[in-house]
């Protein structure tokens, strides 16, 4: 990495836990990088998740509306190239249970 993809923090950690680190690994830096990056993943994974059970409004409607309706609906320059009908598995929103296999 160059010196300039970098920056330097100061994390304050509890003495037992940087020597267990120490123990484990020889690089502090790259093993804390590796730890945050393993943390963050762990959170989008669980905020997709969330967002997955619980859908924006706005998209509860275009799932109502229907995914064919909603392309029909975007201006040609838009919909042209972007949407493939015939990728992927066909799914719906239902209340209360949330995104299932097939279209009704």
């Amino acid at each position: 990495m160059k010196r300039s993809e970098v920056e330097r923090v100061t994390v304050t950690l509890p003495n037992a836990l940087v020597r267990e680190i120490d123990r484990l690994e020889n690089n502090r830096s790259r093993f804390v990088a590796d730890a945050v990056r393993h943390e963050l993943e762990l959170r989008r994974r669980a905020e997709l998740r969330r967002s997955l059970d619980n859908p924006h409004p706005d998209s509860l409607t275009t799932a109502e509306l229907g995914f064919d309706s909603w392309v029909r609906a975007l201006p040609a320059e838009d919909a042209e190239g972007l949407v493939d009908h015939t990728a992927g598995t066909p799914i719906r929103w239902v209340a209360g249970t949330g995104w299932i296999e097939g279209t009704e």
